[in-house]
C-alpha cells in the first residue's frame, strides 16, 4: 500500500502580520491557525505528519503537545525548496508525501482526500492544487502552454507583467512522489528576486524530465486562504465562525445575527435552544435543549441545563445554570472551587 506522510511547513516568521509571534500561532476563532491545519491533516490517510519549524521553533512545538508528529528543525529559512529538504529523514518512509503551509486554517480534511484519491488514480510523479482568483496578487500564478499544460509556475515577485495578470494560482498543496521531490529538490537554485529556494521549482523540473504533472482544481477560494497580514487573519476568522453557526443551525438551533454569535468548536448545544445578537460561548461550555440565551451574554466553562433562560448582558464563568432556571442579567465569576451553597462573586 502506498505510504502517505503529511509535511506542514510552518518555520516562516510571517513578517506581513507585523507581528513579535511566529504566524502560526496566531489564532483563529479562538484556536491557533496551525491546530486547525494539523487537525484537518489528523483525518487524511496520512500514516504520519511532520512538522517543520523555524522561527520560534520552541514556542511552537510547545503548542503542539497534544499532537503526534515529527518535528523538523530548518535552523535558516531559506524558502519552501529548503524547508522541505529539510525533511528528507522525516519522510524517509514515505512513498508519497503531501506538503501544505501550516497557515491555511480553513483548508478541509475532504479537499485534501478528494486530491489524494486524484493524485493514486492519475499515476502522475506531482499533484498540485490550484484555484482561481478575481484578484490574485501575493500568489504564484500556474502558466500553462497553448494546449493547456501545465509547465511552470512563477512567484508574483518574478512575474513580468503578462503573467501578473493570469488569475489562476498556486494553492501551496502538493502530493509528490517522494524519489522524484528530494532528487529535484537537490537541483533548485536560488536564482530568484527572493534569493530563496522556492519548492514550486520542481514543477518545471517534473516538466523538463517529462514526468507526469497533475492539478487539481478546487473552485471555493476561501478553502486555502493563506493567512498573510490582519486582514487574512480576519477573513478566515469570519470563516470559521460562519462554517461554525451554519452546523448548528442546521442541527436544530436558532440563531438570530448569526454574524455577531461565537460558539467554540466542541461546545454542544442543544436543539431549540435561542441564541440571541452578541452571545460568546467558550471554554468547557455546555447548553442544554430548549434554552434562551438573550442579547450579549458571554458564557465560559459554564454549563446550561435544559430549558433555562440566561437574561441579556450576563456573564457566567466555571457555573452551573439548573433546569428551567432564569439568571437575571449579571455578572457571575468563580474564582476557585465553590462550596456548598454556591459561594461565587455576583455583580
Amino acid at each position: 500500500m502506498n505510504k502517505l506522510t503529511a509535511l506542514i511547513l510552518a518555520a516562516g516568521k510571517g513578517t506581513r502580520m507585523k507581528s513579535l509571534k511566529a504566524k502560526v500561532l496566531h489564532e483563529v476563532f479562538f484556536r491557533p491557525m496551525l491546530y486547525h491545519v494539523m487537525d484537518a491533516v489528523k483525518l487524511t490517510s496520512a500514516m504520519e505528519t511532520a512538522v517543520v519549524v523555524g522561527y520560534q521553533q520552541d514556542w511552537v512545538l510547545d503548542s503542539l503537545k497534544g499532537y503526534t508528529f515529527t518535528p523538523v528543525i530548518q535552523r535558516e529559512q531559506l524558502g519552501t525548496g529548503h524547508a522541505v529538504l529539510c525533511a528528507e529523514e522525516a519522510c524517509s518512509t514515505a512513498d508519497t508525501v503531501l506538503i501544505l503551509c501550516g497557515d491555511t486554517p480553513l483548508i478541509h480534511t475532504g479537499t485534501l482526500e478528494a486530491m489524494i484519491d486524484r493524485h493514486r488514480e492519475s499515476n502522475a510523479v506531482l499533484t498540485l492544487m490550484t484555484t482561481r482568483l478575481d484578484s490574485p496578487d501575493g500568489y504564484g500564478r500556474i502558466l500553462r502552454d497553448n494546449e493547456g499544460k501545465l509547465i511552470s509556475i512563477v512567484e508574483e515577485k518574478d512575474a513580468n507583467d503578462t503573467q501578473q495578470k493570469i488569475q489562476e494560482i498556486n494553492a501551496g498543496i502538493y502530493l509528490v512522489e517522494k524519489t522524484f521531490l528530494f532528487q529535484a529538490l537537490r537541483q533548485v537554485g536560488t536564482e530568484n528576486n527572493q534569493g530563496e529556494a522556492y519548492l514550486t521549482d520542481i514543477v518545471a523540473i517534473a516538466e523538463r524530465q517529462g514526468l507526469r504533472i497533475d492539478t487539481f482544481h478546487h473552485d471555493v477560494p476561501i478553502d486555502v486562504l493563506g493567512v498573510n497580514n490582519r486582514i487574512d487573519l480576519a477573513e478566515a476568522n469570519r470563516e470559521l465562525q460562519k462554517r461554525r453557526n451554519e452546523e448548528l443551525m442546521l442541527a436544530g438551533v436558532t440563531m438570530y445575527s448569526p454574524e455577531s454569535i461565537y460558539i467554540e468548536q466542541g461546545i454542544p448545544v442543544g436543539q431549540d435552544t435561542v441564541i440571541n445578537p452578541g452571545v460568546h460561548i467558550t471554554g468547557m461550555s455546555k447548553i442544554g435543549i430548549g434554552c434562551i440565551l438573550e442579547p450579549g451574554v458571554f458564557l465560559h466553562d459554564t454549563t446550561v441545563n435544559n430549558n433555562a433562560i440566561i437574561g441579556a448582558w450576563s456573564t457566567l464563568h466555571a457555573w452551573t445554570v439548573q433546569p428551567s432556571e432564569y439568571i437575571f442579567p449579571r455578572t457571575i465569576r468563580v474564582e476557585k472551587e465553590p462550596e456548598a451553597g454556591h459561594s461565587s462573586k455576583c455583580e
